[in-house]
């Protein structure tokens, strides 16, 4: 199956949106009381996400002047990287304000509610719940989870901020799901996950800016900032132990046969590792597995840990994770955490 596994931030709905292949520019000309024309660029955006094949709406626009107008309208190929707005979304060329992309609308963050949820204020006085699309930050209590919080809070709190939709509008809990963009054309969503306060994580359908968020994080994690620094929740622990292979796909329907799919836990190192209280997590807000008091990993062995329940052993032990199988078969990431919560080892797939 291509997605085991309801955890906490799966997302519902979905919308339909064209991708451009041409941007319309659009010149205002003003007339003014001496009938002298004024002609100023209103504002040209182009939005998208580079070479990821999904759908995603670019729209031109245009304010309306209570002067008497002309339009002049001209259509250009944009060769420009479509990844970004080709200028600042809430300002045209020449300075004045311009008309947001169609789906986007401005909003004030009053509260930071974690590291990739905030509550925002309309121009109407409504608060609305948004979750940040393609990320998952630390869950409360784990390690790095207020460092998270903090650098979200510093970065938008009381500031406003443009929401740039996807295609689902909402998710399972009634938050909105968008790309938060600041005034001066920071994507936060990246942000977060560049700073290493939370990972990049896909939630199909809405992967527009799937491959922006995993190329931030790539850079979090050769720089070993945020919480993929070894020290990142205390000392780092020296010990080389290592998610080795992980059977994601197991025969027949997946959330029917949990043991058949596994993740195997080697020791690389040439001394024992007592892997008590280590967890090995995915990129999921619930799927966790703590191994046992007093599991002793030997030099060069490997332990295997199934999903499913069954009688632990010195090579096998048993997530016995209820309802669902855990290894998404589209893609995910294993993680493999000291007891510290610093993250000793992750593994990628898909």
């Amino acid at each position: 199956m291509d997605y085991e596994g309801i955890a906490e931030d799966v997302w519902v709905g979905a919308s339909t949106a064209d991708t451009p292949t041409s941007v319309t520019k659009r010149t205002l000309i003003i007339m003014g009381a001496a009938a002298l024309p004024v002609v100023f660029v209103v504002g040209v955006w182009v939005g998208g996400a580079a070479d990821t094949g999904a759908q995603v709406t670019s729209t031109s626009g245009t304010r309306v002047s209570t002067s008497t107008t002309a339009f002049q309208t001209v259509t250009s190929t944009n060769t420009a990287d479509p990844t970004r707005p080709t200028q600042s979304p809430t300002t045209s060329s020449t300075g004045s304000v311009a008309p947001l992309p169609t789906g986007w609308v401005r909003a004030e963050v009053v509260e930071v509610v974690d590291g990739d949820t905030i509550d925002v204020r309309f121009g109407n006085g409504s608060v609305e719940r948004v979750r940040l699309i393609g990320t998952n930050s630390p869950e409360g209590g784990e390690c790095y989870a207020e460092e998270a919080m903090a650098g979200l809070t510093a970065l938008v709190l009381g500031e406003d901020v443009l929401l740039e939709p996807d295609t689902s509008d909402r998710d399972q809990f009634g938050r909105l799901l968008r790309y938060v963009w600041t005034t001066d054309d920071r994507l936060v969503n990246e942000i977060t996950v560049e700073e290493g306060w939370a990972i990049a994580r896909e939630y199909p359908p809405d992967t527009a800016r799937a491959d922006q968020l995993e190329t931030a994080q790539l850079h979090a994690m050769e720089e070993d900032v945020g919480l993929w620094a070894p020290d990142a929740c205390g000392a780092s622990n020296p010990a080389d132990v290592q998610i080795t292979h992980i059977e994601y796909d197991a025969p027949g329907d997946d959330n029917f046969n949990l043991n058949g799919e596994w993740a195997e836990v080697t020791n690389a190192d040439d001394v024992p590792v007592d892997l008590t209280s280590w967890t090995l997590k995915d990129e999921s807000a619930s799927h966790r597995y703590v191994f046992p008091n007093g599991f002793i990993l030997q030099p060069e062995e490997t332990v295997r840990v199934f999903t499913g329940c069954g009688q632990d052993t010195l090579r096998q032990l048993y997530w016995c994770n209820s309802g669902s199988a855990v290894w998404n078969n589209s893609g995910d990431t294993g993680f493999l955490v000291n007891p510290e919560g610093n993250i000793v080892h992750s593994y990628a797939y898909g």
